[in-house]
């Protein structure tokens, strides 16, 4: 599943990197038509008409672009805090395990040996340090437990959210829908950002 975020996330910054591109073109388009259309007067109605057309097209993509770089955000945060912190318990859990088992298995062995003083002791050390690492498993065994939960909760509300934004903004976008772009940036309290910042780094997860 993490890898399949991670592939998400990788996409989704791929599209908000170009997008970014492009709207900063259309901008530079807009300028240059603007400009000829003030040296260009059999020309000018036109050019500023083109000019007009693809300031209004990148402002409306400026919209889009905060709602991609939100939606990049968020799946950042799942991805990078709350799957990996999932993952590293896991981890210790796995790590514990073998520990325990290991420890489990010295015990038993000891336990089949004659009974000396020796041996006795032995086995006393062995019993704690058996319990001591099975309460330590148990522990994280309840942790991953809790966290597996928490995790599968918060994605679906996370990604509940963020695919209902992700489709209300596209659609108004293309339907050049502007009133019903910025409706959407403030209905998930979106900030607006320059076209110009800079887009999450690259993730562990797609690397």
């Amino acid at each position: 599943t993490q890898k399949k975020y991670g592939n998400i996330l990788k996409l989704a910054k791929s599209m908000a990197t170009q997008f970014q591109s492009f709207i900063l073109t259309q901008q530079s388009l807009g300028d240059a038509f603007a400009e000829l259309g003030q040296k260009s007067p059999d020309l000018q109605q036109e050019f500023m008409q083109n000019s007009e057309t693809q300031k209004c097209l990148s402002k409306n993509g400026e919209s889009l672009l905060n709602a991609l770089n939100f939606f990049v955000s968020s799946v950042n945060t799942l991805c990078n805090k709350t799957i990996e912190d999932t993952l590293i318990t896991i981890k210790q859990y796995e790590c514990a395990r073998i520990e325990y088992d290991a420890y489990r298995s010295d015990l038993e062995t000891l336990a089949q040996m004659p009974r000396t003083d020796s041996n006795t002791v032995r086995v006393d050390d062995a019993q704690q340090n058996y319990q001591q690492h099975k309460e330590e498993f148990e522990k994280l065994r309840s942790d991953v437990i809790v966290k597996l939960k928490f995790l599968d909760e918060n994605r679906v509300k996370v990604m509940h959210k963020q695919l209902l934004m992700f489709h209300n903004a596209t659609l108004a976008y293309f339907a050049n829908n502007h009133q019903a772009l910025e409706t959407t940036l403030k209905q998930f309290n979106i900030k607006p950002k320059s076209p110009t910042a800079p887009i999450v780094a690259a993730s562990w997860l797609e690397k």
